[in-house]
Formats: C-alpha cells, sequence, structure tokens
C-alpha cells in the first residue's frame, strides 16, 4: 500500500503542490473568515478546476461550521473537511472495469487526438497480458497513417496481435474483421482504437456509431465498454469533452491521462460530480506500468498526505 501512494505521490506532484500548498498558504497564520478569504479559497478551488459546484459546496460548509469573521479552522480541520467531500464525490465513480465471462469481451476506446488514447491502449493490453487474458487490438482510426504505425508499434512491444488494413479503409469494416477472427481464435478481449478527430464533430460522432452498430449486431452485447480517454492537462476543455462523447455516444468509463503533467488534477472530481461517469484507470507517468486502476481514498491520501 505504501508503494501505491508513494507512486501515485510522484505522479500527482504538480496537483499537489499546485493546489493543495496553495490552499494551506492561503489558510495558515491567524486569518479570520470573512468574504475577502471566502473569495480567495474559491479562486484557488476554481484554478484547480475543482468546478463552480463543488467549490460552493465547500465554501457554504466552511462558513456553517463557524460563524463568518470568527478565526478561521486550522489548516489541517480545512483540508479535512475538503478531503472527505473529494473521498465522497470519487467514491461514487469509484468503479473498476470488471471484464465479463462472455465469448470475446469488447472495449471501444474513444477520445480526441492527443489524449493518450493509443498509449492507454498499449497499457490496458499489457495490464491484461500479465492477468493472462489473450488479447487483440483493432487499428479502426484508418484515417491517420501515424494512428495505424504507433499502435503497430505497441502492439509489437507489449507482444499482442494486431489487426489493421490500409490507410483509408472503412472502420467499420476493419472492427467486422476484426471480430470475426477474435472470435475464430478465441481471444478473451478485442480493444478497438477509434479514430479522435474527423471533418467536423458529426463526422466523428457518426463513424463511431457507425462501429458501436456493427460490434452490437456481429456480437450481441458488444462494445460491453466504451471507455473514453481524457487529457487532464486540458482542465475544463476535457470537461466538455467528456459530456459530448457521454451524449453521443453513451460512455461507460473514463480513463483520465496525463495526471502527471499538470497542477489542475481537480478537474477529476468535477468530472465525477458533473457527469457520474465510472472513472477505471488513470494515468500517472509514461511508462507502460503507469496506468493504475482508480481508488478514490488512494488518490486523495497521495494528493493531501
Amino acid at each position: 500500500m505504501k508503494n501505491i501512494i508513494e507512486h501515485l505521490k510522484a505522479g500527482i506532484k504538480k496537483t499537489r503542490e499546485g493546489f493543495v500548498k496553495n490552499i494551506e498558504a492561503l489558510i495558515s497564520g491567524k486569518r479570520e473568515l470573512d468574504q475577502g478569504l471566502l473569495e480567495e479559497l474559491e479562486e484557488a478551488l476554481l484554478a484547480a478546476d475543482l468546478g463552480p459546484r463543488f467549490s460552493g459546496k465547500l465554501l457554504e460548509r466552511l462558513k456553517s461550521e463557524g460563524k463568518e469573521n470568527s478565526p478561521i479552522h486550522s489548516a489541517e480541520q480545512f483540508k479535512s473537511i475538503l478531503r472527505e467531500m473529494m473521498v465522497n464525490i470519487l467514491k461514487s465513480v469509484e468503479e473498476p472495469l470488471r471484464i465479463e465471462k462472455v465469448k470475446l469481451f469488447t472495449i471501444m476506446m474513444v477520445g480526441v487526438n492527443g489524449t493518450g488514447k493509443t498509449t492507454t491502449i498499449a497499457k490496458l493490453a499489457h495490464l491484461f497480458k500479465k492477468e493472462g487474458r489473450e488479447t487483440l487490438l483493432v487499428a479502426a482510426d484508418t484515417f491517420r497513417a501515424a494512428a495505424i504505425e504507433q499502435l503497430e508499434l505497441w502492439s509489437r512491444k507489449v507482444n499482442v496481435p494486431l489487426i489493421r488494413q490500409t490507410i483509408g479503409a472503412d472502420p467499420a469494416a476493419v472492427v467486422f474483421d476484426a471480430l470475426k477472427a477474435s472470435l475464430a481464435s478465441r481471444k478473451d478481449v478485442l480493444i478497438v482504437d477509434t479514430a479522435g478527430r474527423l471533418h467536423t464533430k458529426v463526422n466523428l460522432m457518426e463513424e463511431l456509431k457507425k462501429i458501436k452498430r456493427i460490434m452490437a449486431r456481429e456480437l450481441p452485447g458488444a462494445p460491453h465498454e466504451i471507455m473514453l480517454t481524457i487529457d487532464a492537462t486540458t482542465g475544463q476543455n476535457a470537461l466538455q469533452q467528456a459530456r459530448t462523447f457521454k451524449e453521443e455516444i453513451g460512455v461507460t468509463g473514463i480513463v483520465l491521462t496525463k495526471l502527471d503533467g499538470t497542477a489542475k488534477g481537480g478537474i477529476i472530481v468535477r468530472i465525477a460530480e458533473e457527469l457520474k461517469i465510472p472513472i477505471r484507470y488513470i494515468g500517472v507517468g509514461e511508462s507502460i506500468d503507469d496506468l493504475r486502476v482508480f481508488k478514490a481514498e488512494e488518490f486523495v491520501e497521495a494528493l493531501f498526505d
């Protein structure tokens, strides 16, 4: 447990230093809980991308636990309230991915380009392989040569087979062929990489919906998971992306990537509170093993301790 927390601490160091230490600096000493301090605290919470809803609830609770203009709680008391509220919200979306006992468990990976989707696919394949699951990757982003090449490189690195076709091939046709091959070879898990950007958002979503329909037609229950990769460094844009994909394609789980590269890791709280989508994994580094199953208490402990 200690090693896990230490690894997480290193992975979310920027958020801890940019957010928690900023809060500590604001409430250190004997400042009073006046309007000025409340506004400064709200600004710090919003800067960490915790969002107006959470910030408002926190400040209301802070005011209710003491009379306005009285000496503010100690830094430790305030942090205790903050971490309790964060744990409660994050616990509600703490739902690890469960590979169902079906003929073939299928995962459709979605997300805009640049979120770390392809790397996450490789990390998932590596994880499943360590668990003894026979996995097959599918390069269904046929619009970018780089996407296919990157996935091919990763498939070799983690030693997991890949199904690909030529640039410009119909993505749904690639997925169709991959489903047939996976079922014939008795694979356990199929992970489908999809395009992250077409000419317009409408084109992208229609393409994803087509892939989803083909998967459901050829294998009842598929896709069993529609996993969205979100880049934590993009802050509020990440929230909007998650909202759009949820509404358009029906996201069933989230991987929040690049937490090691941002001081705005608080976006995880906002996504959890406003969208209620299960958070499956978090990415806290570039290593193949830096994809961690999301656990609310471990995350918050690493943030504050």
